[in-house]
């Protein structure tokens, strides 16, 4: 008979057993898992070095591939020095604390080296670069909108948005954050509207430096809007010249690599970092054409995903959840906001940008339904992101009439028509004038523009 190894949970407690008996020696250490689930344990020893082959170290790298094993790491124990770029480890915008340093104990940190998840649980207090404005400057003027399950009309209500808010003289950016499946884009543009380059060149080039050539906007070719307002298209994919070569798919599987640093004053370059400096140079190419944009929407991707979570906790200020009343989606969302919930300090910051939007319904009558999904948000906001373990205050006020109309999970309803679906922005250009769709999106267009900051002054 076998001896049972660990599964990837019990790998997991029994690697932070270790990492706390390694933290006793004195050494910061962190304690990071791979795609792969594998753990490895790593220790700082910059400040004095360890010999690889020392006692100390070799009876470590036993006892923790020992307790891991299946889930070991490669190098299952590995030091600073020994490393190409421990900067990407010890110095992480993702680390996780697990406990501080105290007299004569390292501090321990955990890092998930994962396609997703990580950047759920980082804030967006990250430095600005190059002087082009406080992190808070540009940030608040984002709204993200994401769905945890597609097909729930988030693209459509983007450009709808868009199009409402430069009938109100708006400048607005609308970002194409649907890598995967771009799908904004087609709404608001054709040929003639855009850009040689999309989001994806500009991960692609700025990884080596050679961004600065890319054309990234153009003005939105699909959307009748009137007076001074403009709109702006950052699309996933760029509309290279005939004759000349573009891979979409070749490049998106590069997009999502962590840069070390460069240089002897560089920083790590983590995903979240580039995609915040692609966003950010789509914003300065629509001030050079026209002038500093009023908004800027992200259309971001369904589902668990690097790009949701960055956009979500990093790039926006106005974070729009879109639901559909069912068990899945629900699901869905509690498992997010749980991973908010376990860091207290970023759960308050984050559910004061939170708004739930009430996607497709189906008719006017069936609005009477919302109340129904308004209670749903506020049982699945008050078990996640109220009443965290280090605050005292009472859970949120919950009106079954739907008065409290700031509340996070007091959901904005969109109504739905069946005109909508497959709907042809080529053939049918000028569909956002279609009564019904004023009628659909009406309480959403009006609630959003009174949650955005003012246009800059000097629009």
């Amino acid at each position: 008979m076998t001896t049972p190894t660990a599964g990837f949970d019990s790998a997991w407690l029994a690697a932070r057993k270790v990492a706390e008996d390694a933290a006793r020696l004195g050494r910061d250490v962190v304690l990071a898992r791979d795609l792969l689930g594998r753990s490895s344990l790593l220790i700082d020893d910059m400040q004095q070095q360890l010999a690889l082959d020392s006692p100390e170290l070799t009876a470590l790298r036993e006892r923790f591939a020992e307790a891991t094993r299946p889930f070991t790491g490669v190098e299952p124990v590995q030091t600073a020095r020994s490393m190409f770029a421990p900067e990407l480890f010890f110095t992480a915008p993702e680390l996780t604390e697990v406990s501080p340093r105290a007299e004569g104990v390292g501090r321990i940190c955990t890092l998930e080296r994962t396609v997703v998840g990580a950047d759920w649980l980082h804030h967006g207090d990250h430095d600005d670069d190059e002087g082009s404005g406080t992190p808070a400057s540009r940030r608040d003027r984002r709204v993200a909108l994401y769905g945890f399950k597609g097909g729930v009309g988030r693209s459509t209500a983007t450009a709808v948005l868009a199009r409402y808010l430069a009938d109100l003289g708006r400048c607005v950016l609308v970002v194409d954050l649907d890598l995967e499946s771009p799908g904004v884009s087609n709404l608001l543009s054709d040929d003639a509207g855009r850009p040689r380059h999309g989001i994806v060149d500009h991960l692609v080039e700025a990884a080596v430096d050679n961004a600065d050539h890319l054309e990234l906007v153009g003005r939105a070719s699909l959307l009748n809007y009137q007076g001074n307002g403009e709109v702006f298209l950052a699309p996933a994919c760029g509309l290279p010249l005939e004759g000349q070569p573009y891979t979409y798919l070749s490049k998106l599987n590069r997009i999502y690599t962590d840069l070390p640093a460069t240089g002897d004053d560089g920083s790590p370059r983590p995903f979240a970092v580039r995609l915040e400096q692609a966003i950010a140079a789509c914003e300065d190419q629509v001030e050079r054409l026209a002038r500093r944009p009023d908004h800027v929407l992200l259309d971001s991707r369904a589902g668990i995903h690097d790009i949701a979570a960055v956009t979500l906790t990093r790039l926006s200020g106005l974070a729009l959840l879109f639901a559909v009343d069912n068990p899945s989606t629900w699901e869905g969302y509690r498992m997010l906001l749980s991973e908010w919930q376990r860091r207290p300090d970023r759960a308050r910051e984050l559910r004061e940008r939170i708004r739930i939007v009430g996607a497709m319904f189906h008719s006017a009558g069936d609005t009477e339904r919302l109340g129904v999904l308004t209670r749903n948000a506020y049982d699945l906001f008050v078990d996640t992101l109220y009443n965290l373990p280090d605050e005292d205050e009472p859970e949120p006020f919950y009106s079954p009439d739907g008065q409290v109309d700031d509340a996070p999970y007091a959901a904005i309803p969109i109504l739905f028509g069946n005109d909508l679906v497959g709907l042809d922005p080529l053939r049918s250009r000028r569909w956002q004038d279609l009564p019904f769709v004023e009628a659909a999106y009406s309480r959403f267009t009006t609630t959003v523009k009174r949650l955005l900051p003012e246009p800059h002054e000097d629009a």
